[in-house]
Protein backbone atom coordinates (compact mmCIF):
# COMPACT_ATOMS: atom_id res chain seq x y z
CA UNK A 1 0.00 0.00 0.00
CA UNK A 2 2.81 2.33 0.84
CA UNK A 3 4.41 1.40 -2.53
CA UNK A 4 1.61 2.34 -4.55
CA UNK A 5 1.27 6.15 -2.53
CA UNK A 6 4.70 6.04 -3.14
CA UNK A 7 4.07 5.86 -6.63
CA UNK A 8 1.60 8.39 -7.15
CA UNK A 9 3.70 10.81 -5.24
CA UNK A 10 6.60 10.32 -7.58
CA UNK A 11 5.00 10.99 -11.08
CA UNK A 12 2.57 13.84 -9.88
CA UNK A 13 3.18 16.79 -11.69
CA UNK A 14 1.93 20.28 -10.92
CA UNK A 15 1.68 24.05 -11.83
CA UNK A 16 -0.54 26.91 -11.64
CA UNK A 17 -1.43 25.66 -7.83
CA UNK A 18 -2.28 22.53 -8.54
CA UNK A 19 -1.31 18.93 -8.64
CA UNK A 20 -2.03 16.27 -10.40
CA UNK A 21 -0.77 12.66 -11.63
CA UNK A 22 -0.37 10.53 -14.96
CA UNK A 23 -2.26 7.30 -15.14
CA UNK A 24 -0.77 4.17 -14.71
CA UNK A 25 1.22 2.93 -18.16
CA UNK A 26 1.32 6.69 -19.13
CA UNK A 27 5.07 7.89 -19.64
CA UNK A 28 6.09 10.68 -18.35
CA UNK A 29 8.36 12.49 -21.56
CA UNK A 30 11.40 15.00 -21.17
CA UNK A 31 10.50 18.54 -20.28
CA UNK A 32 9.19 20.66 -23.88
CA UNK A 33 8.74 24.81 -24.01
CA UNK A 34 5.24 25.77 -22.85
CA UNK A 35 4.55 22.31 -21.65
CA UNK A 36 4.14 21.41 -17.45
CA UNK A 37 3.81 17.95 -18.90
CA UNK A 38 4.03 15.54 -21.85
CA UNK A 39 3.01 11.98 -21.44
CA UNK A 40 3.19 9.11 -24.23
CA UNK A 41 -0.10 6.86 -24.24
CA UNK A 42 0.39 3.21 -25.78
CA UNK A 43 -2.02 2.42 -28.66
CA UNK A 44 -5.11 -0.12 -27.71
CA UNK A 45 -5.81 -2.75 -29.81
CA UNK A 46 -6.34 -1.84 -33.82
CA UNK A 47 -4.29 1.48 -33.20
CA UNK A 48 -0.74 2.14 -34.72
CA UNK A 49 0.01 5.75 -33.20
CA UNK A 50 0.80 6.40 -29.82
CA UNK A 51 -1.50 9.02 -28.32
CA UNK A 52 -0.13 11.97 -26.59
CA UNK A 53 -1.81 14.26 -23.36
CA UNK A 54 0.55 17.47 -23.19
CA UNK A 55 -0.52 19.80 -20.27
CA UNK A 56 0.36 23.31 -20.96
CA UNK A 57 0.37 26.10 -18.51
CA UNK A 58 1.84 29.49 -20.23
CA UNK A 59 1.46 31.74 -16.95
CA UNK A 60 -1.58 34.26 -14.92
CA UNK A 61 -3.22 35.68 -18.26
CA UNK A 62 -1.46 34.03 -20.78
CA UNK A 63 -2.63 31.56 -23.64
CA UNK A 64 -5.28 32.82 -24.36
CA UNK A 65 -9.05 32.67 -22.26
CA UNK A 66 -11.16 29.57 -22.15
CA UNK A 67 -13.25 30.10 -25.50
CA UNK A 68 -10.19 30.88 -27.59
CA UNK A 69 -8.35 27.47 -26.71
CA UNK A 70 -11.51 25.63 -27.35
CA UNK A 71 -11.58 27.33 -30.89
CA UNK A 72 -8.16 26.64 -31.41
CA UNK A 73 -8.50 22.94 -30.56
CA UNK A 74 -11.39 22.36 -32.51
CA UNK A 75 -9.56 24.25 -35.51
CA UNK A 76 -7.05 21.52 -35.35
CA UNK A 77 -10.08 18.89 -36.47
CA UNK A 78 -11.19 20.32 -40.27
CA UNK A 79 -13.32 17.14 -40.77
CA UNK A 80 -15.34 16.75 -37.74
CA UNK A 81 -16.89 13.31 -36.93
CA UNK A 82 -20.73 14.68 -35.29
CA UNK A 83 -20.41 17.48 -32.70
CA UNK A 84 -18.26 18.53 -30.59
CA UNK A 85 -19.13 18.03 -26.89
CA UNK A 86 -18.33 20.64 -24.35
CA UNK A 87 -19.10 20.14 -20.42
CA UNK A 88 -18.45 21.22 -17.55
CA UNK A 89 -17.11 19.57 -13.89
CA UNK A 90 -15.02 20.77 -10.70
CA UNK A 91 -11.81 19.16 -9.66
CA UNK A 92 -10.53 20.03 -6.02
CA UNK A 93 -13.19 23.23 -5.89
CA UNK A 94 -11.74 24.37 -9.39
CA UNK A 95 -14.25 24.57 -12.39
CA UNK A 96 -13.27 22.64 -15.45
CA UNK A 97 -14.42 23.17 -19.08
CA UNK A 98 -14.19 19.88 -21.21
CA UNK A 99 -14.14 19.21 -24.41
CA UNK A 100 -14.90 15.56 -26.65
CA UNK A 101 -14.39 16.04 -30.22
CA UNK A 102 -13.32 13.28 -32.96
CA UNK A 103 -12.72 13.63 -36.89
CA UNK A 104 -9.44 14.51 -38.89
CA UNK A 105 -6.96 15.54 -36.74
CA UNK A 106 -3.93 18.21 -38.52
CA UNK A 107 -1.32 17.55 -36.63
CA UNK A 108 1.48 19.86 -36.69
CA UNK A 109 5.19 18.67 -36.15
CA UNK A 110 5.79 21.94 -33.72
CA UNK A 111 3.41 24.80 -32.69
CA UNK A 112 4.45 27.52 -35.03
CA UNK A 113 4.67 24.82 -38.00
CA UNK A 114 2.79 25.66 -40.74
CA UNK A 115 3.15 21.86 -42.10
CA UNK A 116 0.13 20.14 -41.34
CA UNK A 117 -0.40 16.38 -41.31
CA UNK A 118 -4.02 15.08 -41.65
CA UNK A 119 -4.84 11.86 -39.45
CA UNK A 120 -8.20 10.30 -39.95
CA UNK A 121 -10.19 8.64 -37.54
CA UNK A 122 -8.52 10.77 -34.27
CA UNK A 123 -10.06 12.30 -31.16
CA UNK A 124 -9.39 14.64 -28.72
CA UNK A 125 -9.97 15.05 -24.93
CA UNK A 126 -9.08 18.25 -23.22
CA UNK A 127 -9.95 19.87 -20.02
CA UNK A 128 -9.19 23.29 -18.80
CA UNK A 129 -8.59 24.34 -15.63
CA UNK A 130 -9.18 27.61 -13.77
CA UNK A 131 -6.72 27.19 -11.60
CA UNK A 132 -5.15 29.79 -9.04
CA UNK A 133 -2.29 31.44 -11.08
CA UNK A 134 -3.83 30.57 -14.37
CA UNK A 135 -6.18 28.44 -16.44
CA UNK A 136 -4.18 24.80 -17.05
CA UNK A 137 -4.64 23.01 -20.03
CA UNK A 138 -4.84 19.15 -20.68
CA UNK A 139 -4.95 17.92 -24.42
CA UNK A 140 -5.34 14.13 -24.47
CA UNK A 141 -5.30 13.81 -28.70
CA UNK A 142 -4.80 9.95 -30.39
CA UNK A 143 -6.60 7.71 -32.39
CA UNK A 144 -10.17 7.06 -31.47
CA UNK A 145 -9.57 3.62 -29.89
CA UNK A 146 -6.76 4.50 -27.74
CA UNK A 147 -8.51 7.47 -26.57
CA UNK A 148 -11.89 5.08 -25.69
CA UNK A 149 -9.45 2.97 -24.15
CA UNK A 150 -8.15 5.85 -21.72
CA UNK A 151 -10.91 7.76 -21.71
CA UNK A 152 -11.94 6.77 -17.81
CA UNK A 153 -8.35 7.05 -16.80
CA UNK A 154 -8.02 10.90 -18.46
CA UNK A 155 -11.35 11.85 -16.68
CA UNK A 156 -10.22 10.58 -13.40
CA UNK A 157 -6.76 12.18 -13.19
CA UNK A 158 -8.36 15.70 -13.61
CA UNK A 159 -11.09 14.73 -11.10
CA UNK A 160 -8.25 13.73 -8.76
CA UNK A 161 -6.30 16.98 -9.08
CA UNK A 162 -5.14 18.55 -5.90
CA UNK A 163 -4.91 21.60 -4.44
CA UNK A 164 -0.66 22.75 -4.46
Amino acid sequence: MLALAFAALCCAESASGIKWAAPKGWTAQPQRPMRAGTYTVAPAAGDKDPGECAVFYFGPGQGGGIQANIDRWQSQFPEKSGAAKTGKLAAAGFNVKTLDLSGTYAWSPSPMSPEKVNKPGYRLLGAIVEAPQGAVFFKFTAQAKTVAANEAAFLQMIKAITKE
